[in-house]
């Protein structure tokens, strides 16, 4: 019972972030930034956008191996959990408070409630080893994906209503209600901090001692380094599609505040469905083949919506994505814990979220570069479909990543 408790509070923290990350990152806000915010229809918008997205995520990348090895030494990972929640709740609050021409404060609130946003995660992630053996591991990481995209159509049909009527800063509110109310059970469910007798200083300075050891290690070692590698370029792909799919739908192919609602409904119910089929999956036939399947589905999303002119064809392409989305995010995690040792967890997912946050910095910059030269996004989607192929590639030279089950074991 106590095992459950922790394994349903955990799920339940994707599905209270991923109120976030459907209705700030993905759907409504960027779309409201870049028109109304910002005002602006010649590429500049997008600019905006990417620099904020890549900024933050600068930020994580540097600080999380380091905030890794603090939560480690000084035992609080939970605390830095809730504070990293609460960061990004109060953040996203405040976006009540923009309007139009506010450009840079709408900048700097999306750079702290990003930074709030994915900083916890390093921590929630770090979680994983602890609440479920290496045989379900997979399909537990699976599990969370596939609860985190409920949470999104959820926090979309109740922020619904609210676009209907141009109710925008209560559409904010309510995405800032939704995480911290569901964060709660994680914050009570999920394991205690460890005592120590180091202060936070102390823990500070050994922690980024031990954190740049570890990246030397870590980054010593072939497999996980080729691993590494791989994740950095085809996650940047996936992050900068996940940031600029509403804006590409709304300014290039002219979908309106409801289609886009609607769209990525779509997306979150194919995410939803991919990531629940291919849980056992990843356990039986490994998280490598199954990533390897999921690019192939990205490469050709992203190629064909460079040639897509009609909003039918578009709908078509989502959905394909969707299938790709939840299982490529949660095959690579599982992936990933497999190069694990035991009881060093919270500091290699500090550098898996290096990597993963890395990955977030060149895509939306050159996204939105891309777009403001050519005063248009297809060249941009394009470019996009390089990171997929590329990392598609790499993640050949990976070895690893095989079946959690042995064969004859039952499932």
């Amino acid at each position: 019972m106590e095992m459950r408790k922790k394994l349903i509070s955990w799920c339940l923290f994707d599905f209270a972030n991923s109120s976030y990350s459907a209705v700030i990152s993905a759907v409504i806000f960027p779309v409201y930034y870049v028109s109304v915010i910002a005002g602006d229809v010649t590429g500049k918008g997008d600019l905006w956008w990417g620099a904020a997205i890549s900024a933050s995520m600068a930020f994580v990348a540097v600080t999380s191996p380091f905030l890794g090895g603090i939560a480690d030494y000084s035992g609080k990972r939970k605390k830095l959990l809730i504070f990293y929640t609460l960061l990004s709740v109060l953040s996203v609050a405040g976006f009540a408070l923009l309007k139009p021409g506010m450009v840079i404060e709408g900048f700097c609130l999306v750079l702290v409630a990003n930074i709030g946003l994915e900083g916890g995660i390093v921590f929630y992630n770090s979680y994983l080893p602890q609440i479920a053996d290496k045989e379900h591991q997979g399909r537990v990481s699976a599990w969370g994906y596939a609860v985190g995209y409920a949470g999104s159509i959820i926090s979309l049909l109740i922020a619904l209503p609210l676009v209907m009527k141009s109710h925008y800063d209560e559409v904010w509110l309510m995405v800032a209600v939704f995480f911290a109310v569901f964060s709660l059970p994680a914050f009570i469910f999920l394991p205690s901090d460890r005592k120590t007798e180091m202060n936070l200083l102390g823990s500070a300075v050994q922690g980024g001692r031990y954190s740049w050891k570890t990246l030397k290690k870590i980054w010593g070692r072939k497999e996980v380094r080729k691993f590494l590698l791989a994740f950095l370029v085809y996650e940047d792909g996936v992050n900068t599609v996940i940031v600029f799919s509403s804006i590409f739908a709304s300014a290039t192919l002219g979908f309106g505040p409801m289609e886009l609602i609607g769209l990525y409904m779509v997306i979150q119910v194919t995410a939803l469905a991919g990531a629940s089929v291919m849980a056992k999956p990843i356990d039986v036939l490994g998280p490598k083949k199954v990533t390897v399947i999921s690019l192939l589905l990205w490469s050709f999303v992203a190629v064909a919506a460079c040639f897509v002119f009609s909003k039918a064809h578009f709908w078509v392409l989502a959905s394909i994505a969707g299938l790709g989305l939840g299982t490529v995010q949660a095959a690579s995690r599982a992936f990933f814990t497999q190069f694990i040792p035991p009881g060093h967890e919270t500091e290699y997912f500090g550098v898996y979220a290096i990597v993963g946050k890395s990955s977030a910095i060149a895509g939306p910059l050159i996204f939105g570069f891309v777009s403001s030269v050519f005063g248009s996004q297809r060249p941009a989607i394009l470019a996009v479909s390089a990171f997929f192929i590329t990392g598609l590639v790499l993640l050949g030279y990976v070895r690893g990543g095989g079946p959690n089950i042995r064969r004859g074991r039952p499932v």
